[in-house]
C-alpha cells in the first residue's frame, strides 16, 4: 500500500492535520501508530517526509520532518480536451492520464457526447486525481478544468499554443466537414513542440465531432492530429497521444 498522502494544508508549517478520507486511510486502512513515518504532498509540487505525532479517530497530526521540491512533471504543458466516456471508463482515463503526466483535463461539452460533464461527476474525477497521485509520485495534481463547450475551446485557444483535433480521414459518416490543410502525425508533433511550451489536444465523443464543431476548429487554424487507420475509443486515443508524447520527452532527457 502506498505511504503517500495527500495534505490540504501547507507543508511549510513544521506540523499538518490529515482529516477526512486521508485520514481515514492513515488510521484505519494502514493502521499507523505514533512515530511511523510517512511521505505528504500538498499538490503544488513539495514532499515532505513526516512522522505520526497524534492519532485520533477522525483526524491525525503530523510533525514534518524535512521538504523538497521533487519535479516528475513532464518538460512541458500538455491539456486533454475530452469527451468524456461512459461511466468507470472516465475514472480510467483520469487515472492513466495522471500517471502519464497530462496537466490538465478539460470535459468537453459537444453535440454527440454520450455523458454529460455534470459537477458531481467532475468532483468524482477530482478525487480519483489525488488517488492517482498517491499512486504514481507526483506532487502536482492534474487539474480537471470545468466542462467548456467545443466551439469555445476551439474559438479562445491561444494562437501560439499547438492545438491539434484528434480526428480520422474518415469517420464512416455519410459526409463529413472538408479540413484544409494535411494532418499532422505524433512524432511530428514531438519534433515540432520543443522542450516546452503547451500542447492541447482535442478528442471527440464516440460518434466523433460534428461537422460544425469540425468547421470552428479549422477556421481557428487547429491541426488535424492522424491517430492512424483505426478508430479509437475516446480513452484510447486520449492515453494514445499522452503515452507518446510523454515517451519522447523522457527519451529526450
Amino acid at each position: 500500500m502506498s505511504r503517500r498522502f495527500f495534505c490540504t494544508e501547507p507543508l511549510s508549517q513544521s506540523q499538518v492535520r490529515l482529516t477526512d478520507s486521508e485520514a481515514h486511510h492513515l488510521i484505519h486502512v494502514m493502521r499507523a501508530q505514533v512515530g511511523d513515518e510517512v511521505v505528504l504532498f500538498d499538490g503544488s509540487g513539495t514532499e515532505a517526509a513526516a512522522r505520526v505525532a497524534e492519532l485520533g479517530r477522525t483526524d491525525a497530526v503530523l510533525a514534518v520532518l524535512s521538504r523538497d521540491q521533487v519535479d516528475r512533471e513532464l518538460p512541458f504543458r500538455l491539456t486533454l480536451a475530452v469527451a468524456l466516456p461512459k461511466g468507470d471508463r472516465q475514472k480510467w482515463l483520469v487515472e492513466k492520464a495522471v500517471e502519464l503526466g497530462v496537466a490538465r483535463l478539460l470535459p468537453l461539452k459537444t453535440k454527440r457526447g454520450v455523458a454529460q460533464p455534470v459537477t458531481s461527476a467532475i468532483e468524482r474525477l477530482r478525487r480519483s486525481v489525488i488517488e492517482a497521485a498517491k499512486q504514481c509520485g507526483r506532487n502536482r495534481l492534474m487539474e480537471i478544468g470545468e466542462p467548456v463547450e467545443v466551439v469555445d475551446l476551439f474559438s479562445e485557444w491561444a494562437a501560439e499554443d499547438l492545438a491539434l483535433v484528434a480526428h480520422p480521414e474518415s469517420d464512416g459518416a455519410a459526409a463529413t466537414a472538408p479540413w484544409t490543410g494535411p494532418a499532422v502525425t505524433l512524432g511530428e508533433v514531438s519534433s515540432q513542440r520543443g522542450s516546452d511550451g503547451h500542447v492541447v489536444v482535442a478528442i471527440g465523443p464516440e460518434g466523433g465531432f460534428a461537422d460544425e464543431e469540425l468547421a470552428a476548429a479549422a477556421e481557428a487554424a487547429w491541426r488535424r492530429l492522424d491517430l492512424g487507420p483505426r478508430i479509437l475509443r475516446v480513452e484510447t486515443a486520449a492515453l494514445t497521444v499522452a503515452a507518446a508524447l510523454a515517451s519522447v520527452s523522457h527519451s529526450a532527457h
